[in-house]
């Protein structure tokens, strides 16, 4: 484009020249060696302007022919230049695609034409190739020579710390990464797995430093870095609640300035402060939580928050954290098991209830089943609502990568990922009920059994059953059989008359003036009875 505006100019500025001398015409001499030359200007300007050009034009021709060798040898080594060029792209592309045969033959062509030195994407081709193939060891030592030119460091680097990652070396791949990053600190990859070793390492400052260099060299965006940061003070804070109360407090309520729903670290400043005996700022700082968004965990810190109130003031307690959230699962469910700490029962079952009509769970029927324990005892509807809390939805959990732990972490424990733990139901345990929501909890409450009557005297029967202490069955070693005397129950049922239609085991008629042993009489089949007849001793059971 400039040269083309270039060349107008130059014709212009011609042309206007040609123009300007038509319209002053003039003639001009010249004297040389006793010739005189004459002619007009224009004819002579026109003159000098073919000179010039062919001058140019046989400069230009001369040059061609001179350069002409050279030339020939540049167009060559261009064209075998072109054609390693496209055989590294095709190789690249294969490699991607996942052809190892393909990728193998554009690297040994690629080889040929063009200088491994020239043009290093080579052996990032060949490791490529080597990588598909399964030769994990060619491919290592591919890496490890691009590390080792600056040129392509990064890149080796990276290969290196895959492979490390494949093989399970985590103190390798970590190294490797730490290497990258002190030679190109501007690298995501190599910045978040050095972030992820140090916070798996408990390193919590070295982290939070180096995630401040990241956010100044604007490799993460501010809302991640910054619920990032708030995570590992978190952590922080969590490692120095038991030593430093106060700087756990600090940590804490740093990590909620940078991401105000974070619980873990609302429930830590709340322990911090009252460990201070500051149970009023303990309790605004988990309100400002829970009206963000109700949790189990910052109703159970703000419900037993002072160790020494009764149950009714914890009652009160969870009740004002439903005027702050009306209408919310966890807000009923923390007023239901307040109400039945207190033994307030009806008011228990109603928040269950209602819970239960908001979002069917298993922590609510286990809860309405607790209710039916200490309201009625019966044992029928107990078992219902057991069983409606085996088919009902399981209740959310700490989960991360497939793990659930009964505790907020910051850093998975299967992959090492930062901040990968969310407050979800477990991916194995969705599976819920055909019917959900308010109609399986109508119908769970509708089906209800009755009460059942259990007269009072068996109840306390039972009860005195259970207070009273088991006998314990000491054996006792029985009389001589001359010194036994018979049993009372023996003499008694020797003298009791026989019915007409029993016949004596031996078969024989009893005579006259004998009394017949009656059917019932004979001793009982029992091993700890002695047969007075038989004379054999027996063990008998004495009860104290």
């Amino acid at each position: 484009m400039v040269r083309l505006f270039i060349f107008l100019v130059v014709v212009l500025a011609l042309g206007w020249g040609f123009s300007w001398l038509a319209d002053r015409p003039g003639l001009l001499s010249i004297t040389w060696q006793d010739h005189l030359i004459e002619t007009s200007l224009m004819v002579a300007a026109t003159a000098v302007v073919a000179l010039v050009g062919f001058a140019m034009i046989l400069w230009w021709i001369v040059g061609v022919i001179w350069t002409s060798p050279y030339s020939v040898r540049r167009y060559f080594r261009a064209r075998k230049r072109d054609r390693g060029y496209q055989a590294l792209s095709t190789g690249l592309i294969a490699a991607g695609a996942g052809n190892a045969l393909l990728a193998r033959k554009m690297s040994l062509g690629t080889r040929g034409l063009i200088s491994a030195d020239q043009e290093p994407l080579i052996h990032l081709l060949e490791a490529q190739a080597a990588l598909i193939e399964g030769k994990h060891d060619e491919a290592r030592k591919k890496f490890e020579q691009m590390a080792e030119d600056p040129e392509t460091r990064e890149l080796g680097l990276r290969g290196l710390y895959m492979e490390a990652r494949r093989l399970g070396a985590n103190e390798a791949a970590r190294q490797y990464a730490e290497k990258a990053v002190e030679h190109a600190p501007y690298l995501p990859w190599a910045a978040q797995a050095t972030l992820e070793s140090r916070s798996q390492a408990g390193r919590w400052d070295d982290a939070i430093r180096l995630l401040d260099q990241q956010r100044m060299a604007n490799i993460l965006e501010k809302p991640q870095a910054e619920r990032w940061k708030a995570v590992l003070l978190t952590a922080k804070a969590n490692d120095r609640l038991e030593g430093d109360p106060k700087g756990a407090r600090d940590d804490a309520m740093a990590a909620l300035k940078l991401a105000k729903d974070l619980v873990p670290a609302a429930v830590i400043a709340a322990k911090a402060w009252l460990r201070e005996d500051n149970v009023r700022k303990a309790a605004s700082t988990l309100e400002g939580v829970w009206k963000l968004g109700p949790h189990p965990e910052i109703a159970r810190a703000y419900v037993r928050a002072r160790s020494g109130d009764s149950t009714v003031d914890r009652l009160k307690r969870a009740e004002k954290l439903e005027a702050m959230r009306p209408n919310n699962v966890e807000s009923l469910l923390a007023v239901a098991q307040a109400a039945l700490d207190a033994q307030e029962l009806k008011k228990a079952r109603a928040k269950a209830e209602a819970a239960a009509r908001m979002e069917p769970r298993e922590a609510v029927y286990l809860l309405l089943a607790d209710i039916e324990e200490a309201e009625t005892g019966d044992q029928g509807r107990v078992r219902h609502w057991m069983a409606q809390a085996l088919r009902a939805p399981r209740d959310p959990a700490w989960v991360a990568d497939g793990h659930v732990s009964e505790k907020w972490l910051p850093i998975s424990p299967v992959t090492g990922r930062l901040d990968a733990f969310e407050w979800k139901a477990p991916f194995d345990q969705l599976e819920g009920p055909v019917e959900e929501g308010s109609l399986a909890a109508d119908t769970a409450i509708a089906s209800l059994p009755p009460v059942t009557e259990v007269p009072a005297f068996t109840r306390n029967a039972e009860s005195r059953a259970e207070e009273a202490p088991r006998p314990i069955l000491v054996p006792v070693k029985p009389a001589p059989p001359e010194a036994k005397p018979v049993p009372k129950e023996l003499a008694v049922a020797a003298k009791t008359p026989a019915p007409a239609n029993v016949t004596p085991k031996d078969g024989k008629t009893p005579e006259k003036g004998e009394e017949p042993v009656p059917f019932f009489g004979r001793p009982p089949d029992d091993p700890g009875v002695k047969d007075p007849e038989a004379g054999q001793p027996a063990t008998r059971l004495r009860l104290f």
